[in-house]
């Protein structure tokens, strides 16, 4: 996937004025909230098991070496074969080394983000092969050609009357409407896909240390078709999504689809252990597992360990306000959201990814979501104070914040400060109680109104309150 995370500005001002992305994301922005709160209450437990959930994390990611030479030992022992990739490039060469061995020439995948990480989809194309995306997110935005919006809900940007735009032009059938009869479209367009590809692609939710097994959820059964009629299995995952045993998995399944979707479960968790055994009706020949780290073993040990225990769940983006209102592309690479404002200056580099963490409001509705308690206002103050120290912040942001500091240090002016603010901004309004525009910063009021004060500030008015009792 190209990197235009430079872009993000120009980007997002677009995002707020995509009338047909406005009206997906108003669509979508109540659904994942309200289900995964309802779906939280209705397990008692659901706190107690987020803490768990990030102890066997982090337990696994101060011992990750142990874990993943279980896992690999395991995975031989059953027949497969483990890939280890120190970036995206050496991936895509294990990949396409093992695609080439195979005389493939279609290859079908599930949703895989890490695979989105790799440039996969791009060179195997570049290679002559024909590859087929099988997640019907990730099928529509193949159609559209373009890179996934969510990590959960690829085509989550588009509206239905555009998929079904999309789906008249490929099909060449007559354009549907109802969405029953767009996803039945979508399902006789590819099941004939699954029985002619050589190679089948899938991530890894979960890699089990104890029994080698690749771990998969999803809500379609797209997954383990295409995991199961081709001749070769790949598997493609994070260095850190391994853990120790099943008993540890069932604790991430619990939180995780619930932290996702609202759901108590997907409705579809596969395991895979290596390639087919005699015996077995179905199942491929070969079974790969490639593994990158892409960045990922220099967070260890480092302030943004705690961001390896992500278990891509989409939690933290189905929250933000500043996700929610532009969607995921204007953020330029895989992973949007508070996730990706940490991640991508991370694998990427601080270079061209500078307003990411610093479009950020710092609400913390991400933390107070993460199924695992990954710190992200923390990680993301800890990405800003990076590219302060890397002389990366803007001379008028910098001399603006000393400017607040040296006011900040002397109550009595900040309090006057504040006061003569408060009261310009009410007057300003004219009664209306909102400001169509801000003086100096119109950012602020480019898409929206801001609420005017009323003419106090909280504490004159806090003050007020404690003298009337």
């Amino acid at each position: 996937m190209e990197f235009r995370s430079p872009e993000f500005k120009t980007r997002a001002v677009h995002a707020l004025h995509d009338v047909n992305l406005q009206k997906a994301l108003s669509n979508t922005k109540a659904g994942f909230v309200v289900k995964r709160a309802q779906a939280a209450e209705e397990m008692p437990e659901f706190e107690a098991l987020r803490d768990t959930a990030r102890d066997i994390k982090d337990h696994v990611l101060n011992n990750l070496d142990h874990y993943l030479e279980k896992y690999e030992a395991a995975v031989t022992a059953a027949g497969g074969h483990v890939h280890y990739a120190a970036d995206a490039e050496d991936a895509r060469r294990i990949i396409l080394g093992i695609c080439k061995k195979a005389n493939a020439k279609r290859i079908t995948k599930g949703k895989s983000m890490v695979s989105e990480e790799m440039g996969l989809n791009e060179a195997l194309i570049a290679d002559g092969y024909e590859v087929v995306e099988t997640d019907l997110g990730e099928y529509i935005i193949q159609l559209a050609d373009e890179p996934p919006s969510h990590i959960i809900a690829p085509a989550i940007h588009k509206t239905k009357d555009q998929v079904a735009d999309l789906f008249a032009a490929a099909h060449n059938k007559p354009r549907k409407t109802d969405r029953a009869a767009l996803v039945a479209e979508a399902r006789e367009v590819l099941r004939e896909k699954y029985f002619s590809a050589e190679v089948g692609i899938t991530g890894g939710n979960f890699l089990v240390a104890e029994t080698g097994s690749s771990v998969i959820v999803t809500n379609e059964g797209n997954g383990d078709l295409t995991q199961t009629l081709a001749k070769v299995h790949i598997v493609t995952s994070g260095i850190e999504r391994v853990i120790p045993t099943l008993d540890d998995l069932s604790v991430f399944l619990r939180i995780l689809a619930r932290s996702a979707t609202g759901q108590e479960t997907e409705s579809y968790t596969t395991f895979s252990t290596g390639p087919r055994r005699e015996g077995d009706v179905d199942g491929p020949e070969e079974y790969h597992v490639v593994l990158l780290d892409n960045g990922r073993s220099k967070m260890l040990g480092s302030r943004f360990q705690d961001m390896l225990r992500c278990i891509r769940c989409g939690a933290c983006m189905n929250h933000c306000p500043v996700y929610g209102s532009i969607g995921g592309h204007a953020y330029g690479w895989v992973y949007p959201g508070p996730m990706g404002s940490v991640l991508t200056p991370l694998i990427k580099g601080m270079d061209g990814t500078y307003d990411l963490p610093n479009a950020c409001t710092l609400n913390g509705r991400c933390k107070s979501v993460c199924p695992v308690r990954i710190p992200l206002p923390d990680l993301l103050r800890e990405v800003r104070h990076q590219q302060y120290r890397k002389n990366m912040t803007p001379k008028r942001q910098k001399q603006a914040l000393k400017l607040w500091r040296y006011v900040a240090e002397r109550p009595k002016l900040y309090h006057f400060a504040e006061r003569i603010g408060v009261r310009i901004l009410a007057s300003m309004a004219n009664g209306k109680g909102k400001l169509r525009s801000l003086p100096f910063d119109p950012g602020w009021t480019g898409a929206r109104d801001l609420p005017a004060p009323t003419g106090r500030t909280f504490l004159e008015l806090w003050q007020a309150k404690r003298g009337d009792q």
